[in-house]
């Protein structure tokens, strides 16, 4: 039997590396809880959704009392997250960070109201362009882009009243889970769609108008970086502008900060890095069709 050097092995494992104070610069005891955060968000899930995601009755008799519970739940899961986002981002004492947890989450309440008003703008949205859809049920229940936007919204509302880090976490699950990365700062519209959803990219600073689709790998990304005199890479608007009415086909990159103007269509694998005016239409170059035997004899063609 091989020996193994147990008491090495934790030895070696204890020592703090330098790269760990930094990665945690304050106290340990106070890092955000992933299974905490899920909890949250399945709660607001099921208060946006009232009898989807959850076994309590719809009827109006109870439902105010099923919502009541909920509301309860998430304050408390999240003034406590909060307070210690707050703690591991800047090490704020305890008793600040219970207070601007407490009042950063009554205000989060308060905009539960319009992140479900504007999901079922995104429902209605996917159920209007997909003809598979029976009903919008079909697309609360199965659709990963539900998912995602799901915690999308909720992210940018904390993202909004300045919530360090948890933001992030959330719509680091939705990606985990779906394949689709919303980065919480960018700013999105109503009646938002995304169809299949894998591959679909869209970052911090995009600003996104309404009534817009995109397919599946499409990314909204920032084609360069700006740094400061350290060299460290500078926070500054980066990513693409959609204006209103604009679909993006699958794999078409749009990087920079450009403008997609109103009522354009961006075609599937394309390259943009430049601003398109409204009602354009950008494309791949046309297919070439070969004929019989013809592919044998020519190699330069498109398919």
């Amino acid at each position: 039997m091989t020996n193994v050097d147990f008491g090495k092995i934790v030895d070696e494992l204890s020592q703090e590396l330098p790269e760990e104070r930094c990665a945690i610069p304050f106290n340990h005891s106070k890092l955000p809880s992933i299974k905490a955060l899920n909890e949250f968000v399945s709660l607001v899930r099921r208060v946006v959704f009232p009898g989807f995601f959850d076994e309590s009755s719809t009827e109006a008799s109870v439902r105010k009392h099923y919502i009541g519970v909920d509301i309860d739940n998430i304050y408390n899961l999240l003034q406590k997250q909060v307070a210690r986002g707050l703690q591991f981002t800047y090490g704020t004492s305890d008793k600040e960070a219970r207070c601007k947890a407490e009042e950063i989450s009554a205000a989060f309440l308060h905009s539960i109201s319009k992140i479900k008003q504007l999901l079922f703008t995104d429902v209605i949205a996917m159920a209007h362009n997909d003809p598979a859809v029976r009903n919008l049920g079909e697309v609360i229940f199965c659709y990963p882009v539900v998912q995602a936007l799901v915690n999308y919204r909720i992210a940018h509302e904390l993202h909004l009243l300045k919530v360090p880090i948890i933001p992030r976490i959330i719509t680091e699950m939705a990606h985990s889970a779906t394949g689709i990365d919303i980065h919480p700062g960018a700013t999105i519209g109503d009646h938002f769609c995304i169809d299949h959803g894998t591959g679909v990219v869209i970052g911090e600073t995009c600003i996104i108008g309404s009534h817009v689709m995109l397919y599946q790998g499409v990314t909204l990304g920032a084609k360069n970086f700006s740094y400061d005199d350290s060299g460290h890479p500078l926070n500054v608007p980066r990513h693409p502008i959609l204006e209103d009415n604009v679909t993006v086909y699958s794999n078409a990159s749009v990087l920079g900060r450009i403008t997609i103007g109103h009522d354009s269509v961006i075609g599937g694998n394309v390259w943009v890095t430049n601003s398109v005016a409204p009602y354009t239409h950008v494309l791949q170059s046309k297919t070439k069709l070969m004929k019989n035997m013809d592919f044998l004899k020519d190699t330069d063609y498109m398919i």
